[in-house]
């Protein structure tokens, strides 16, 4: 045997030779990513696993995502892609948040829901963007969900409109989800005053656990009946709530938090990273698409920060804007944001609880608006 033809057949069939430009750029992004979840924490939990899945689609000769060829089968990443593509992953990823959050400070304080409400503006304002900047309707549609800083329902809503933008689609979203603690504060310091930062806010009150019960089961009922498109969003969050409010099916409550939820990233994270291929993610329509993202979270702070200050006028100072903020649907993150700028300007100062209102009502709000622009242009 020529040991030196076995050398050569050997290099002639691994990825170096067809190693390019392209490819070296998007190692370097992922491995960009890598950094950021590893080293600065930005949204590890899904940055990680979708950085490793763009690594490993983008070198060449990997047969990680093949398509299955007559009698050979697929790839590994072809297989777990099927969840995104019939919409299994982004429900069960809403089942296990459902199961931590707690909607008492939402039911405490039933006006917070309109601060969550004009948080999602920055979702329609970057619609409009996209539409001047000559993306289709549906492509609009995915690109303006990223302000909702809602990385499920931007996978959930794009996997149905413009599969082709998914990557770039879900590495913005979850990117400016990691950022929410370096873009909000200037917004947040911008738009209120030093007296408005130091306002107190009274003690909410106790939530019966009969009130916690019969809320999920409401939505779901209301907002499904309006949105059926999205029913397996909200059916599945409030499910998840459910299980952790009826108190007795705890074993449930704790894999869907738990086990389930963990399970389900690793499959979402690393299959939306591979669809971040070379040929597909360096375009300039992902710079567009990351700028809109960008404007379209800005907005949404802004907005519910705006919708805060509204509310505190009517209140005659009982309400702190800075909790309006906490309306994208990072959660908890946006509220601990709240939390931090109110600290800043008066140590004392506890609006986490209060801040959770906005938020939670902000990931209602975030599907509800995936669903009126699914309804529209599906």
């Amino acid at each position: 045997m020529d040991i030196l033809q076995v050398l050569k057949d050997l290099w002639l069939s691994s990825g170096f030779v067809k190693v390019d430009g392209p490819h070296l750029i998007m190692i370097g992004i992922s491995c960009l990513l890598i950094y950021l979840a590893i080293v600065k924490k930005f949204e590890p939990l899904l940055l990680l696993p979708i950085a490793f899945g763009m690594l490993l689609v983008n070198i060449p000769m990997s047969t990680i995502s093949a398509l299955p060829h007559g009698s050979e089968p697929g790839g590994l990443f072809y297989y777990l892609y099927k969840g995104v593509e019939l919409d299994i992953y982004p429900p069960l990823i809403f089942l296990g948040v459902g199961a931590m959050t707690d909607f008492g400070p939402l039911l405490a304080n039933p006006s917070s829901v309109l601060m969550g409400a004009g948080a999602q503006f920055g979702v329609f304002f970057a619609f409009a963007g996209a539409i001047l900047l000559g993306f289709t309707p549906q492509e609009a549609a995915s690109i303006g969900i990223i302000g909702g800083a809602d990385g499920p329902t931007a996978i959930f809503l794009t996997s149905k409109l413009a599969k082709h933008l998914l990557g770039p689609i879900a590495v913005a979203a979850y990117s400016y989800m990691a950022l929410v603690p370096l873009i909000q504060p200037p917004i947040m310091k911008l738009l209120t005053t030093k007296e408005e930062r130091t306002i107190k806010m009274g003690q909410l009150r106790v939530v019966k656990p009969i009130e916690k019960i019969i809320f999920p089961i409401v939505v779901t009922i209301v907002v499904v009946l309006m949105l059926p498109s999205v029913a397996s969003l909200i059916g599945m969050l409030m499910l998840g709530n459910l299980f952790k409010e009826s108190g007795v099916v705890g074993r449930l409550s704790d894999t869907a938090q738990n086990g389930l939820i963990n399970v389900v990233t690793i499959f979402l994270g690393v299959t939306v990273g591979a669809t971040a291929k070379a040929d597909i993610f360096l375009k300039k329509e992902t710079l567009f698409i990351v700028g809109l993202g960008m404007v379209a979270f800005c907005i949404s702070t802004a907005a519910g920060v705006l919708i805060g200050k509204i509310m505190c006028k009517v209140t005659k100072g009982k309400i702190n804007p800075l909790i309006g903020s906490a309306g994208v649907s990072a959660v908890p993150m946006a509220a601990r944001v709240s939390q931090v700028v109110g600290q800043e300007a008066d140590p004392s100062n506890f609006l986490l609880m209060h801040a959770m209102g906005p938020n939670v009502a902000g990931v209602i709000g975030t599907a509800v608006a995936a669903g009126i622009l699914l309804t529209i242009f599906g």
